[in-house]
């Protein structure tokens, strides 16, 4: 549990190596334990998404990272108790949208 949540923060702050390629994904249907497994470049997109997804325009340019690290621990240990639920099903559940 403690590698999934470090692997989470790491992700969430080294956006910097993206791929060069073209990636689609339906967040809908990828499970927990499929987004992480999926490497730490892709979690920190995942997560940067849905935290600006579940914002909304109420927040307008504001990055709290405070309450964006809460979040990422908060999602990574739903979802390593719930590995083969959606990754959107875990984010209404932790972000209440």
């Amino acid at each position: 549990m403690k590698t999934t949540l470090s692997l989470l923060l790491a992700a969430a702050f080294s956006l910097s190596s993206m791929p060069a390629h073209a990636v689609k994904w339906d967040l809908s249907t990828m499970t927990c334990k499929q987004f992480l497994d999926s490497g730490e470049d892709n979690i920190a997109v995942v997560l940067t998404w849905m935290d600006g997804w579940y914002k909304g325009d109420e927040d307008n340019a504001i990055i709290d990272t405070e309450v964006f690290i809460d979040n990422a621990k908060k999602f990574g240990a739903y979802c390593g108790k719930n590995p083969t639920v959606s990754v959107v099903t875990a984010a209404d559940e932790i972000l209440g949208k």
